[in-house]
């Protein structure tokens, strides 16, 4: 029994210490940031950037696929093509943002402009 009550007790501070770690980050600012933790920032967003402008091709097939598996054969045809040619170039076009932003901690704290931040993540 007294075994039950410490392990319980030690998942119930990992789940309040990993809550507020999340919390932390996302309320987190330049002023309440590290040096590093800016830094970091910087470089996550400018590789990201520079990915998404070199990828953002795969969306076309990305969405061709997912149009096919979620509404069949036919919007396959017709729909994904658009879709995919769409969201290329919003993908192109934000990675194009990012990399001239890359200095600037918007929007959050670094934080992707597109979910999910690459193209090859699933949505």
């Amino acid at each position: 029994m007294q075994k039950k009550f410490v392990v319980l007790a030690i998942l119930a501070l990992a789940l309040v210490l990993t809550a507020e770690k999340g919390r932390a980050a996302e309320m987190q600012t330049i002023d309440t940031a590290s040096p590093q933790e800016v830094v970091d920032g910087m470089a996550n967003k400018l590789a990201r950037g520079v990915a998404n402008i070199a990828t953002g091709w795969l969306e076309l097939p990305k969405q061709i696929y997912i149009t096919c598996k979620e509404e069949g054969a036919a919007k396959c045809v017709t729909v994904g093509p658009l879709k995919g040619i769409g969201m290329t170039l919003v993908r192109t076009a934000s990675g194009v943002g990012e990399t001239a932003t890359f200095f600037l901690a918007y929007p959050g704290f670094y934080a992707p402009y597109l979910d999910p931040a690459y193209a090859w993540q699933k949505e």
